[in-house]
């Protein structure tokens, strides 16, 4: 059953920087939510229009649990990311300390979903995403493809992932797995598989969502989209104009 709308809070916070918002309203087994601007943030978030009935793209293209503060004092988190540090390449679930976060040019949207979870809940959630940072489950560009898949055909989306393969789960999959293995299902009847950022981001759990606002960058946003959207219907006519 969908939750009573009235059950989903939504706090807008403006004034302050990514810093300041992860800090003053992430908890243990909150979701986090971020958005950017580059080809890969886009690439996701235009695929996510085919969830809207304008077809509007989707906010959020990464999806993550807050872990809390551990002994080094900083606030980590778990998530299945693609990392290309120097020397070293992170493919999958792995820990993060949060200040990855911190960067308003590179992050330029973020929420954190606090779904009030008691003491057993949260251990539960981070017992379950602590096994596959143990367990090194693999981040799955391949799955990721068969989500777009599904999303242009929405029966799909009940179905496992077209092309799943084991031990593999990309960002909000993994999310969506990990609260379902807790016994919380964010997103019924979507499978894990399946399952995008954008789909987080309306789930139907009773919940609190804070998003940060900064000025006009919806406005910049949509901006970028409506380029986006122009550029590929110009290639398109310039494609059809040749082969004709």
């Amino acid at each position: 059953m969908p939750a009573d709308r009235a059950s989903i809070k939504t706090v807008i916070v403006e004034n302050m920087t990514n810093e300041e918002f992860l800090k003053r309203h992430s908890r243990p087994g909150c979701v986090g939510l971020s958005g950017g601007d580059t080809f890969v943030d886009q690439a996701i978030r235009r695929a996510e229009r085919h969830l809207d009935r304008r077809a509007r793209w989707g906010r959020w293209s990464h999806a993550l649990i807050f872990e809390g503060v551990r002994v080094d004092g900083h606030h980590w988190v778990i998530e299945s990311d693609l990392q290309f540090l120097s020397k070293h390449i992170q493919l999958g679930v792995q820990e993060n300390r949060v200040e990855k976060y911190f960067d308003g040019n590179l992050y330029t949207t973020l929420a954190i979903l606090d779904f009030d979870l008691n003491e057993a809940q949260t251990a539960g959630v981070l017992r379950e995403a602590l096994g596959m940072v143990a367990g090194r489950m693999r981040y799955s560009l391949r799955e990721l493809v068969g989500t777009l898949v599904a999303l242009s055909h929405q029966g799909l989306r009940g179905r496992g992932n077209v092309l799943a393969r084991e031990s593999s789960l990309y960002c909000s999959a993994f999310v969506h797995h990990v609260f379902r293995k807790a016994g919380i299902d964010l997103v019924p009847g979507v499978d894990d598989k399946n399952t995008t950022p954008e789909d987080l981001s309306r789930a139907t759990v009773p919940h609190t969502i804070y998003v940060l606002r900064r000025g006009n960058k919806r406005t910049k946003l949509e901006a970028l989209e409506r380029r986006a959207r122009t550029g590929v219907k110009a290639r398109l006519r310039w494609l059809k104009k040749r082969s004709s």
